[in-house]
């Protein structure tokens, strides 16, 4: 690439933000469009301003100094030009798409009778709107439904809760959290949500929206049970966002297709974050966002040598509320295989729960519940794995001590 080429960056959540910033402190060109009435914000934080423990500024991202808010309708890769809603067209040298990822809207009865529109009331939990719009209806004693018992909907949940909403999560497994979590850990998050005053459903599948007016009434379980509801959060997951990729023929499968370099099926096009899909994963976490960020902004800025390889990525997650926040972290595999070592520490007085997985001695995966002293130096082990001392003591003063070697 040349120095003189400019990159367009298309999306401006965590890794569009980090990723213009970067190449503009390189000095690159670069110009980041973002389709959002706001400024770039931390995503990752939307369920803390629901709570109303922060304001939409406190998670604001610092913006960098070329933002287009538009939204891009088509990509011209012949001429290497984006065409946005407004008409307006930019040229590039290199396209960034990081367009994120839409939440899931599950196929129910009801939600969309009256067209494209959710009811009112409904609500999913992916964009500031969204937050704001959820905020703005909460208030004491209202009733809410969070359908989804993943990381988002546990979040959605506390915060309704911390707002003084009777809330009822509906989860369609058999327990919370079931992709991150162990069963041990579910549990404790339960136990944490129950005591916070939210009611848990597991094993619970919703298959109706009721509404009156346009305006939602309750939700219909598939054992014919009804929740009162003035409230409903569709916390059901993400899909990547690879509308433009497709229509411009790239190579899409379950996100953009890209290479170590971050590069799709067109060498003038890369992508980062929850559209993309390298090695057969997308992540849609924060922390692969930034390094594939990172990576492609040395890349574009003249590194020839930088690459991405992929992330061990840990998640975590912080309930707060009036009394002690609920902290937990989860890498790796949390569950064992046959043949695999698993070391676990439980205090139920305390609450806490620590457990990690050896394979052919290297550590695999881990999860911890409470206390979280120690997941630092759990993470390293196991983001190096290399071969744990056959007698277990180090493993032993890793999960007891804060950060052993």
């Amino acid at each position: 690439m040349t120095w003189n080429e400019r990159v367009v960056v298309i999306g401006s959540g965590l890794a569009g933000v980090r990723l213009a910033r970067r190449l503009g402190e390189l000095g690159t060109p670069v110009t980041l469009i973002g389709e959002e009435r706001h400024p770039p914000y931390n995503r990752v934080l939307l369920a803390e301003v629901l709570a109303g423990r922060y304001g939409p500024e406190v998670i604001a991202l610092p913006a960098p100094a070329e933002l287009t808010r538009a939204r891009v309708t088509g990509i011209d890769r012949a001429a290497r030009t984006v065409t946005c809603a407004d008409g307006t067209v930019l040229a590039y040298g290199r396209l960034v798409l990081a367009t994120g990822s839409n939440p899931v809207l599950p196929p129910l009865r009801g939600l969309f009778t009256t067209g494209p529109e959710l009811p009112r009331g409904v609500h999913a939990f992916r964009t500031l709107d969204d937050c704001l719009g959820l905020a703005e209806a909460v208030r004491p004693g209202v009733r809410a439904v969070v359908i989804g018992g993943g990381l988002l909907g546990v979040s959605a949940a506390r915060a309704l809760a911390a707002r003084g909403a009777q809330v009822v999560l509906a989860q369609q497994s058999e327990r919370l959290m079931e992709r991150r979590l162990d069963p041990a850990a579910s549990v404790l998050v339960e136990r944490y949500l129950t005591g916070a005053g939210v009611e848990v459903h597991t094993e619970c599948r919703v298959r109706d929206v009721r509404c009156v007016a346009g305006a939602v009434r309750s939700v219909e379980l598939a054992d014919g049970y009804a929740l009162d509801a003035d409230l409903v959060v569709l916390a059901c997951g993400v899909h990547p966002r690879v509308g433009l990729a497709q229509a411009a023929g790239l190579d899409v499968r379950q996100g953009v297709v890209v290479d170590d370099e971050l590069r799709t099926s067109d060498p003038h096009i890369h992508a980062v974050g929850d559209c993309a899909q390298h090695a057969g994963t997308v992540y849609g976490l924060a922390a692969p966002a930034l390094e594939q960020a990172d990576a492609l902004a040395a890349l574009l800025a003249g590194d020839t040598t930088a690459r991405y390889t992929g992330t061990r990525s840990l998640t975590r997650l912080t309930l707060t509320g009036p009394d002690s926040p609920f902290d937990l972290a989860a890498f790796g595999e949390t569950e064992a295989l046959p043949g695999d070592d698993v070391v676990q520490l439980a205090d139920a007085t305390r609450g806490t729960y620590r457990k990690v997985v050896v394979r052919d001695d290297r550590l695999v995966g881990g999860v911890l519940v409470g206390e979280l002293g120690t997941v630092g130096a759990l993470a390293r082990a196991w983001e190096g794995a290399e071969p744990l001392p056959s007698d277990g003591g180090p493993l032993l003063h890793l999960l007891t001590h804060d950060g052993g070697s």
